[in-house]
């Protein structure tokens, strides 16, 4: 099979892999498409992902798959189910996965069937992604290939619930990329009073009031720290990191009320931080959701295939190209451009 595969900062390839085979309580897949993540994917490729260093590392952990074959003790797959997450789990051939959803071929494991064999998390048998891995199914408002945002709404939607977003609450948000504006119709849905999306792009700040902003601001125009206390006076509740820069948890202090929260979600390309809060006010609380837990995403699941099937989550809004496989290398240089109208990215594979 065809993988795509980092080995130096910057440098991507697409090599041939032995084609993975499912043990006992895991099936194949073969994938039929996986989104590109801007932040995971990218920080791989220039080898700042903190605690990864094995490389040449097989990437991507955004696919969908369709199963081709179960192992004897699967029950809760079958050959033509569309599934989540299949992953490669094992080094071969010199190249370590770091998910290695960008393969033509993956497996996903059935969390069910380990726990009737008496298995727990803590088996070697047992991964805990198995808690994530869901099946789907296509409908007029879920298509194969745009069920790759699934993973991603996901993710945003357990850490809505891990922040402990609430109605009635006010909130900032910095970012209107495929997360941001996820954090920003989850906001919506979940009830907030007032929701303050900040970028730098207009394009974006539309997006994101089309998405459920009360209010939004190209932050090149106007000091968002002045913006945020106009609108609400005294403080928001939660200010949401939804870029992964350090500094922005500095400029988040200056807009919370007291006991307030600035929330960072996602790997920043550094560890460290030079932390302002002369600003703040005596009392709050920084909170970092840097890799979700699968069991809180497999818990998620539910309610987002709901929210599609209700037409309040439109995958489309969130995707703006779809590129097949033979061109993913294109796909990762247009990710690189940062152009202004970029959203989501998804590979689609023949079928």
């Amino acid at each position: 099979m065809k993988a795509l595969v980092a080995h130096g900062p910057g440098q991507l390839a697409v090599e041939h892999l032995p084609t993975p085979k499912p043990n006992q309580f895991q099936a194949l897949t073969r994938t039929v498409s996986c989104g590109i993540c801007a932040g995971t994917d990218q920080k791989l490729i220039d080898h700042h992902f903190k605690g990864f260093e094995n490389y040449p590392a097989a990437i991507g952990h955004e696919a969908i798959g369709e199963v081709v074959e179960v192992g004897a003790k699967v029950t809760s797959f079958r050959p033509g189910d569309l599934v989540t997450l299949p992953f490669l789990y094992e080094p071969v051939d010199g190249v370590t996965p770091a998910w290695g959803a960008f393969a033509e071929y993956g497996l996903v494991g059935d969390a069910a069937a380990c726990a009737a064999a008496g298995l727990t998390p803590g088996d070697p048998e047992f991964d805990t992604t198995y808690l994530a891995q869901k099946k789907i199914a296509v409908t007029p408002k879920l298509s194969a290939v745009e069920a790759a945002q699934i993973v991603t709404l996901r993710e945003v939607y357990s850490a809505v619930r891990f922040f402990g977003l609430r109605p009635g609450q006010t909130a900032v948000i910095f970012g209107a990329g495929p997360v941001g504006l996820s954090f920003t119709r989850f906001a919506a849905l979940t009830g907030l009073a007032e929701i303050l999306v900040v970028d730098v792009n207009p394009a974006k700040t539309a997006a994101a009031l089309a998405a459920g902003a009360t209010d939004a601001l190209d932050s090149t125009a106007a000091d968002p720290v002045a913006w945020a206390a106009e609108r609400v006076p005294g403080g928001v509740d939660v200010v949401i990191d939804a870029v992964g820069v350090t500094a922005l948890a500095s400029q988040g202090l200056a807009m919370i009320k007291d006991r307030g929260k600035v929330c960072v979600y996602g790997i920043a390309p550094t560890s460290q931080m030079n932390l302002d809060w002369s600003r703040a006010p005596y009392n709050w609380s920084l909170q970092f959701q840097q890799f979700p837990r699968k069991a809180e995403e497999g818990q998620a699941h539910a309610q987002i295939i709901d929210w599609i099937e209700a037409g309040e989550l439109v995958l489309a809004d969130y995707i703006s190209h779809v590129i097949a496989f033979q061109d993913v290398l294109d796909a990762f240089a247009l990710v690189a451009e940062r152009r202004p109208e970029t959203k989501k990215i998804v590979i689609a594979y023949p079928t």
